[in-house]
């Protein structure tokens, strides 16, 4: 259980943060949320689909990581093995939230990141902020104003029917089968569809970009598989 608390430079001034990634710090997932304006810089990596948590939910972009729960393939002995990490994996264990009216930087007390003798350190000596920490309040209000903007965009989406769910079956090299399911893409036949205008208007509100490199970020499924069956390998 997450254990978010109000970050100060008082109760927290001797406190650091790990900033290595591995499967002890709380990066085994399949997946991660991400926001349209993320998507060029991650579709050079990973597969981006849109996942619906239940029927009274929005839809939400996604960055897949793996095919099964707990599992991350872009973990390995010496970290994460891609040049961009999701912003929303690299805030970690930070979290923006309202104190009042204001944002502030809150931050897990029970995340494995947390450390007294390791890490980065938050604040100087006399209580400012550090370059890290003040690079993770940067980080904080792109995701805090990226996850905002999520809401625009996947209303366009569904306003144009540019959603469908899709299955991928999966058959690994040691014979095994795996099906994904639960998982929209864009829906191309109908992007095609569009007119002008309506082209225009998504263009217009930054949305066209992002649903290209969303398209394009499919072929990562096979590079995605491909660490599936090494991953295996070096199991069995």
């Amino acid at each position: 259980m997450a254990n978010p608390v109000l970050l100060n430079n008082i109760e927290h001034k001797h406190l650091r943060v790990i900033t290595r990634h591995g499967k002890g710090l709380g990066d085994s997932h399949p997946y991660v949320p991400t926001f349209a304006g993320e998507f060029r810089l991650l579709q050079a990596h990973y597969p981006i689909v849109f996942s619906k948590p239940a029927e009274d939910q929005p839809f939400e972009p996604v960055a897949l990581f793996g095919f099964e729960n707990d599992e991350n393939l872009f973990l390995n002995e010496s970290g994460w093995d891609a040049t961009v990490i999701p912003l929303l994996v690299e805030r970690l264990p930070f979290l923006i939230g309202k104190h009042g009216e204001e944002l502030m930087i809150h931050i897990d007390l029970d995340s494995p990141r947390i450390s007294k003798t390791e890490g980065e350190p938050l604040f100087l000596e006399h209580g400012g902020m550090t370059p890290y920490l003040e690079n993770i309040n940067s980080m904080l209000i792109t995701v805090h104003q990226g996850m905002e903007s999520n809401a625009g965009f996947v209303e366009a989406l569904v306003k144009h029917n540019l959603l469908e769910s899709f299955a991928l079956d999966v058959q690994l090299d040691d014979g095994s089968q795996h099906r994904m399911t639960g998982f929209h893409t864009i829906h191309e036949e109908n992007l095609n569809k569009l007119d002008a205008a309506t082209l225009d208007s998504l263009h217009k509100e930054g949305y066209l970009a992002a649903i290209y490199f969303q398209l394009a970020s499919l072929s990562n499924f096979r590079a995605l598989i491909d660490r599936k069956n090494a991953s295996n390998a070096a199991k069995g």
